[in-house]
């Protein structure tokens, strides 16, 4: 049983105790339509695939095809060129690690064996129409990304401003830079942890935290988010209890993905493992479950 915990004398519930009626807590996030989304996917990257079309006739192997799309200088048009090539080229390419155009040629050291030949790619983009439907559809899933993710974290900072006026939130609101730990305590033992949020009231560090919207997660995934948030807890509270502070450590979390698996349960378990230091939440828990009195009072 997830034990629940007291702040002078009143209970506050516990993130095991809203499973009963789980899906009432979840914020769910909008979408778009398929194929209403073809038009615009395809007015938006038709001259990506022209582009690559180009590039693909004037190369003589598929690594200069791969040098030449990390010479574009436009930064948006060359992540999208990496798509586009990982899809006719190389399915193993990590795009994300080769957005970086100094990177290049270690990339193409490392995964150049795996290119597929060049007239194989050039008969297979010329066998798609330039409006290649598929294409555009599987790039427009990258557009929005980290899009609900952006918006979980600006809801949350704009209901605690307006729960808690006389306290301190920052951190980015949407995209942006990540707030080190460094920056939070000077001797934090892992200076480079980074988190999303931070709460202050004046100089006093009250709570720290991060927040994440899970739109599907399963299996390995699933474990991978718990794991880490129990290795950032541990490493966080522990230094905390070194310290003799009352900092406290909050995980926003919503999203269908909670519903799964035992994803609630996990969280659950790691909200109690320290006995009212950590809250996890969703953003209808906010103004229930966060406290002025929870987050001025040493546990």
């Amino acid at each position: 049983m997830v034990k629940i915990f007291k702040v002078n004398g009143m209970r506050i519930k516990s993130f095991s105790d809203y499973k009963s009626d789980a899906s009432n807590w979840v914020t769910l996030a909008g979408g778009e339509y398929y194929p209403d989304i073809l038009k615009d996917a395809c007015a938006l990257y038709k001259p990506v695939l022209v582009l690559f079309g180009q590039l693909v006739k004037s190369s003589e192997s598929s690594s200069r095809l791969f040098f030449g799309i990390t010479e574009v200088a436009e930064t948006w048009i060359r992540v999208q060129l990496l798509r586009v090539f990982k899809r006719y080229v190389c399915p193993v390419l990590p795009v994300e690690m080769t957005k970086h155009k100094t990177k290049a040629a270690k990339f193409e050291k490392e995964f150049g064996s795996k290119f597929r030949p060049i007239n194989e790619v050039q008969k297979a983009f010329n066998s798609r129409p330039i409006h290649d439907e598929v294409m555009c559809a599987l790039l427009w899933e990258y557009k929005d990304r980290g899009k609900k993710g952006y918006d979980l974290t600006e809801r949350f900072f704009e209901l605690f401003r307006s729960n808690f006026s006389g306290l301190q939130i920052i951190g980015p609101e949407r995209a942006g830079k990540d707030i080190l730990m460094k920056e939070v305590f000077t001797d934090y033992p892992n200076p480079n942890r980074p988190v999303d949020f931070v709460i202050k009231d004046k100089n006093s560090i009250l709570a720290v935290g991060l927040a994440r919207y899970d739109s599907d997660r399963g299996g390995a995934q699933e474990d991978d988010r718990t794991g880490g948030y129990a290795n950032c807890a541990n490493e966080f509270l522990g230094y905390i209890k070194n310290k003799g502070l009352k900092t406290k450590l909050i995980f926003v979390n919503d999203g269908p993905g909670l519903l799964l698996g035992s994803m609630w349960n996990d969280y659950a378990s790691l909200e109690a493992s320290w006995k009212g230091k950590i809250m996890v939440l969703t953003l209808r828990m906010v103004t229930e479950r966060i406290t002025k009195e929870w987050l001025n009072t040493k546990i």
